[in-house]
């Protein structure tokens, strides 16, 4: 558990009641600490962190993303069903669609507000999603139904700087190279992929790059 001296000093618990809040030893501690924490930053213990879902074949990916935030029964109107095919449950509350490996490379998850909790703690994309699929393993629940590919090849930071370099060639704003893929990135790369009747995903691939290449070769 990561937790900064500040942190500690604020949010940590003595749940097992040995007068110390000992985060190092006592799992009970360790656990309570980390819940009062997550609550004390908003926290909903009658919500989940996000689901599994399964996107129509016309979804508009422009939709994906954490800042895209919608009721669940707008979701619903649009096709967006659980992964089993289900109607999503609910009609109460805001959810977003994140795409963790984009569209070529994993899951499509309807995230609630928990998951911008978890997110408030470490801004990884990756860890949030991590931390949240794995507490689901642990209270029992299953793997996803759609499997990771490995076919699908990260960049390198320099791969990153090509394809921002490349994208502003083309006239698509990242907001400079910098080989960091931000937002303005995303939107660059969420650009050039309408134009090149892609799934507009915003997520950078080697295959995306690839395309990228043709492109400024024309």
């Amino acid at each position: 558990m990561q937790f900064m001296p500040t942190t500690y000093r604020a949010y940590a618990v003595d749940f097992d009641g040995d007068g110390r809040r000992d985060l190092w030893h006592s799992m009970p501690d360790v656990f309570a600490s980390a819940a009062n924490y997550l609550a004390s930053i908003g926290w909903e213990g009658t919500r989940g962190w996000g689901e599994e879902v399964r996107l129509p074949g016309d979804f508009d990916y422009y939709l994906a993303g954490p800042d895209v935030e919608m009721p669940i029964e707008s979701w619903r109107d649009l096709g967006v069903t659980r992964a089993s095919g289900a109607p999503l449950e609910g009609t109460s509350g805001r959810a977003s669609i994140i795409l963790p490996g984009g569209v070529e490379a994993g899951p499509a998850l309807l995230v609630s507000s928990n998951f911008r909790v978890i997110m408030a703690w470490n801004r990884a994309f990756t860890y949030a999603v991590t931390v949240g699929h794995l507490a689901d393993r642990i209270a029992g629940r299953g793997p996803f139904v759609t499997p990771q590919r490995g076919d699908v090849v990260g960049l390198s930071r320099a791969d990153v700087l090509e394809m921002q370099t490349l994208l502003g060639r083309l006239g698509f704003d990242t907001g400079g190279a910098d080989g960091v893929v931000g937002s303005r990135t995303r939107d660059a790369i969420r650009d050039f992929q309408r134009t090149a009747y892609l799934p507009a995903d915003g997520f950078p691939t080697s295959r995306l790059l690839d395309r990228l290449r043709l492109a400024a070769a024309e």
